[in-house]
């Protein structure tokens, strides 16, 4: 007689648990947060983000316009100047692509992508670098690899599920994917975001551009933009909650932006 599903499942997926967990990388981020990496090198991740930036070039309209790709390289140049050490041999190159939405993107290997949708809703230079130094947050954190080492395990989780469940295998791997998508693989990117967020907001401040700005900017997002999913099936944190975090946080790197500009540190991009 078989077991039902819902007797083997449990079994299952702790069996699972322990052969992935005994294979499993663990690091800190800046903020103190445990991340699982493993999947991918540095170099590899940085090979992946060279090719992706190099489709995107491809296949996007790029922005010829050279005051609109000097304005992006400087506030870029002002923030990775204030990158750890170990960061800083990394040629950074940018791009400005004609696209209307508001939309900017940084990839392993010192890669950045502005649209120039991105410009009306980032009104200032220091908006523009709470939007830029965010997604370099992401790079810095190694977001790209604990995604993909999540991804990679949840897939090879799946795999291994529907193997060991043999006649259930199909009705396992196919919830176990509604599983994975809505209960690890998003909550995961919401908490990657939050992330960016402190270290984006860290990062301006300390190389001269007004924390404060950051709260502007996404009050702009949010005064621009239009109906977004529920916040449990979205990998942004809620636009409400992510302003009141980027307030109280700038209250308090207010000093840091002041040291910066009596240090010298004071962008002049635009």
């Amino acid at each position: 007689m078989k077991a039902r599903p819902r007797l083997v499942l449990p079994l299952l997926c702790c069996l699972v648990a322990g052969v992935l967990l005994a294979g499993c990388a663990t690091m800190t981020s800046s903020t103190g947060r445990r991340q699982n990496v493993g999947a991918v090198s540095q170099q590899e991740l940085d090979q992946l983000g060279a090719q992706a930036f190099a489709e995107a070039k491809q296949k996007q309209a790029i922005s010829r316009d050279p005051g609109q790709n000097a304005y992006v390289r400087c506030v870029v140049n002002a923030l990775v100047a204030q990158l750890p050490a170990s960061t800083r041999g990394i040629a950074w190159e940018t791009a400005v692509f004609e696209d209307r939405d508001a939309n900017a993107f940084a990839l392993p290997g010192g890669k950045v992508g502005v649209n120039t949708g991105m410009f009306p809703v980032a009104r200032t230079q220091d908006q523009l670098a709470a939007v830029i130094a965010h997604e370099i947050g992401h790079v810095v954190e190694h977001h790209f690899e604990e995604r993909l080492t999540n991804q990679v395990r949840t897939s090879q989780a799946l795999q291994l599920l529907g193997a060991l469940a043999g006649d259930y295998g199909s009705l396992v791997t196919q919830g176990g994917s509604i599983a994975a998508s809505a209960g690890f693989l998003l909550p995961n990117s919401r908490a990657q975001e939050s992330e960016a967020d402190v270290v984006g907001q860290r990062l301006m401040a300390q190389a001269g551009f007004d924390p404060r700005q950051a709260v502007d900017l996404w009050q702009n997002m949010l005064a621009a933009g239009g109906s977004r999913p529920p916040q449990w099936l979205s990998t942004h944190p809620d636009p409400s909650a992510r302003i009141r975090e980027l307030q109280s946080r700038a209250d308090t790197l207010v000093p840091t932006w002041q040291a910066a500009r009596a240090a010298g540190r004071t962008p002049r991009c635009r």
